[in-house]
């Protein structure tokens, strides 16, 4: 396991089409959705929750995503549809992280969105931490009410993202970070 500040310094999202099996053992996703259910949740609301998308699940999820697409984009090839349909069979596991904020008088609906994302980004460093290749991403299939209702959310939720996890065919490469002078400042 590596060490947690060179994990932290070092993690870079890998593309899901850059990934391959296997995935996570049973056990490990477990690991990973502990840690991911580990975050800052003030009210101990617990406004998040996760789908775990894998095996023909994950084709499942992309039926609904490519009826969605074919239904609103009737002028979209055979081609196009079939891509959405491939969405999430990249990886072979996906973890959907889904927020719903809860009436709460003291935890703002921002707040508990805030937790739900600390808790996607949780999962994707515990991924990494046990050599696994994790990208979050969302695309408009995260945004459409449609999508979300056909993937089984509530009308009150939203999806947080998409945590793709697998093993990276190659080695990630970085990109530019910013500069501490350009985003640090001191009050």
């Amino acid at each position: 396991m590596p060490d947690a500040l060179e994990l932290l310094k070092s993690r870079r999202s890998v593309k899901p089409r850059e990934m391959t099996g296997p995935g996570p053992s049973p056990a490990e996703l477990d690991t990973i959705l502990t840690i991911g259910a580990r975050v800052p949740d003030h009210g101990k609301i617990v406004p998040w929750r996760f789908i775990v998308f894998e095996d023909d699940g994950r084709l499942r999820a992309g039926d609904v995503i490519a009826r969605v697409f074919a239904a609103k984009n009737p002028e979209a090839t055979a081609e196009l549809i079939d891509a959405e349909r491939r969405r999430l069979a990249d990886a072979p596991t996906v973890v959907g992280v889904v927020v719903g904020a809860r009436p709460h008088p003291k935890v703002p609906d921002w707040e508990q969105e805030l937790s739900a994302a600390a808790s996607a980004m949780s999962i994707v460093l515990a991924a990494n931490a046990l050599g696994y290749a994790a990208n979050w991403l969302t695309g408009w299939a995260a945004f459409d009410r449609d999508v979300l209702t056909g993937l089984g959310l509530k009308d009150n939720e939203k999806l947080v993202g998409f945590i793709y996890i697998g093993r990276a065919a190659r080695a990630a490469e970085d990109r530019p970070r910013p500069a501490l002078a350009d985003i640090v400042s001191r009050f």
